[in-house]
């Protein structure tokens, strides 16, 4: 995550090698670490998120059977997830 807010934050960075950020011709890029760490901040939600979301397997399964209740209970796995985990916490 931190090094795609490196990205993110500095279009000119294409290599990351350990804390160091470098541009194409290989110059050092000196970002703000302190917006960087925000940035990984306001979206370690996502990560949570991912970690406990169920199988899109699931859901594809109940929809190829015409199982709406798999269906729906794959949904509301989902929607308990973002509640767990809103945006921005």
């Amino acid at each position: 995550m931190k090094h795609d807010a490196i990205y993110k934050l500095n279009p000119t960075v294409v290599t990351i090698r350990d804390e160091d950020a470098f541009d194409a011709e290989n110059n050092p890029v000196i970002y703000d670490k302190i917006a960087v760490q925000a940035y990984v901040d306001a979206n370690a939600y996502k990560i949570k998120r991912e970690a406990e979301y169920p199988s899109f397997i699931d859901y594809l399964d109940g929809v190829v059977k015409g199982d709406q209740t798999q269906v729906q209970k794959y949904i509301d796995a989902c929607l308990a997830i973002k509640a767990k985990y809103p945006k921005g916490t």
